[in-house]
């Protein structure tokens, strides 16, 4: 199959494009930048320049493909209408470049759309309250082309995809107890967090690329909860600092700014099982708790 990748030169898309070459797949990745065309062509994959405002670039690359998988995704995360209009604009070309042909086009979401308080099932509609909720109209959007002749998915990545070189929700974490001397979790740090290895989300983007029915929505979920105090406590015990449990109020200074200190104390656990289920995913690699002790993020340097 002849994929067109948006976001390959990202934290996880390199993951997913070697896979998707080991597995014996042609790739076309969108490359916004000299650095980014240069990556995706050290991991094998041709490089189309241009961006997610660039329409026809995309209409091009997923035209010429047998199958679209769509990561990126950017903008300014304090305008969050600005998120929308992008990722919905560029979903939107790239499913009207695939309407009536059967191909399989697969969108990047996260399952911080779902309610929190309880685990959120692939069959769960968002909730439009949801930190995340942002996300949603690019859920909609590629679903929606489901009933064009498109073989539209959905893929619902933890908050959490951890793996060599993170600077994503844990190594921020690590970066925080450095800084401050303390690795903290909000209240009694109960609240849980679904997480997934990055080599464990590439093997379900490419089978869901090579099987998901359409209309599909898929979690990228390895573990359904880990108990945030238990990331806190990984961390500090791997930088030989104290772990203490914060009010929200003092998670707000410590993290930064209040909207990371409700992320961070979000209880949001996940399923993947009818993922699983559906696909014979099988995830394999270190689990969080695990990655956090013996791979880089404890000695890595700092970001």
């Amino acid at each position: 199959m002849h994929v067109f990748v948006t976001g390959g030169s990202g934290l996880t898309g390199p993951a997913v494009v070697a896979g998707l070459v080991a597995a014996g797949h042609t790739v076309t990745g969108l490359a916004r930048s000299d650095a980014a065309a240069a990556r995706l062509e050290s991991l094998g994959a041709v490089p189309l320049r241009g961006s997610l405002e660039d329409h026809g670039s995309l209409r091009d690359g997923a035209a010429a493909a047998d199958g679209v998988l769509h990561m990126a995704f950017g903008g300014d995360f304090a305008d969050p209408d600005d998120l929308v209009r992008r990722d919905r604009g560029a979903i939107e070309a790239l499913g009207e470049a695939l309407a009536g042909t059967g191909k399989p086009f697969v969108s990047t979401s996260g399952t911080l759309v779902m309610a929190a308080g309880r685990e959120g099932l692939e069959t769960d509609r968002p909730d439009p309250g949801a930190v995340a909720a942002f996300r949603i109209p690019g859920e909609e959007a590629c679903l929606g082309f489901a009933a064009s002749g498109v073989r539209a998915s959905v893929v619902r990545l933890a908050p959490t995809v951890h793996g060599p070189g993170d600077h994503g929700f844990v190594g921020m974490l690590v970066a925080t107890a450095r800084r401050t001397g303390v690795s903290a979790y909000v209240g009694d740090g109960a609240n849980r967090w679904p997480a997934v290895h990055r080599l464990d989300a590439a093997d379900l983007f490419r089978l869901a690329l090579e099987q998901a029915p359409a209309g599909s929505v898929l979690h990228g979920v390895a573990e359904s909860g880990v108990a945030f105090r238990d990331i806190a406590g990984t961390i500090g015990r791997g930088l030989g600092l104290p772990v203490k449990g914060l009010a929200p109020q003092e998670a707000a200074v410590h993290f930064g700014n209040p909207f990371m200190a409700t992320v961070f104390g979000l209880d949001a656990p996940a399923s993947g099982a009818r993922t699983r289920e559906l696909l014979g995913w099988t995830p394999t690699r270190a689990g969080l708790l695990a990655d956090i002790e013996d791979g880089d993020y404890l000695t890595a340097p700092a970001a």
